[in-house]
């Protein structure tokens, strides 16, 4: 099975051996479709078939490149100035998040579990940036879900296919 440790030089951080990985699943799999890239949880079709069969080092590389992709994505859109206040209200709004990820990731949790019912961002402890005062929540969580979609197939064209195919034999030409 092959598994994707082109970015890894890139993950400052060791994985934590006192904390398991949840499975970033999300119950909405497309891999069984034919996606090379799943648009529920975005991790790629052997990475969602083989996950159980992972170590913790694995499991924990996966969901921090995840991670990555989301941050990079959130701070084009929105700034999370009170993290205090926005745990807050997502624990009054019993929403599941990880405390351990970027807040950036927790407004993401909050915008998949209830864009429509926020009026007033910065009552949750973030704003919208300028670039994207425009849009609405629902669009905002579209949008990033496009993004972040494109960006995990993106990764895996580039980074992971070829060495696919490379284990498989066939080479490009």
């Amino acid at each position: 099975m092959y598994f994707d440790f082109a970015c890894q030089q890139s993950l400052c951080t060791v994985a934590p051996m006192f904390r398991p990985v949840k499975t970033p699943c999300i119950g909405i799999c497309s891999t069984g479709l034919g996606d090379d890239v799943c648009r529920g949880c975005k991790r790629f079709a052997h990475e969602v078939t083989g996950w159980n069969g992972y170590s913790h080092e694995q499991r924990f590389y996966i969901a921090q490149r995840l991670d990555q992709f989301l941050v990079k994505i959130m701070s084009n859109n929105v700034e999370v100035f009170d993290s205090r206040l926005l745990s807050n209200c997502l624990h009054l709004q019993q929403i599941l998040f990880d405390e351990s990820r970027d807040p950036r990731c927790w407004v993401y949790a909050l915008l998949k579990a209830g864009a429509s019912q926020i009026d007033q961002p910065e009552d949750f402890g973030f704003r919208l940036l300028p670039t994207c005062r425009e849009r609405n929540l629902i669009q905002l969580r579209e949008e990033v879900d496009r993004q972040f979609y494109e960006l995990s197939r993106a990764h895996y064209q580039r980074y992971v296919l070829p060495g696919l195919l490379q284990d498989l034999g066939i080479t490009g030409g």
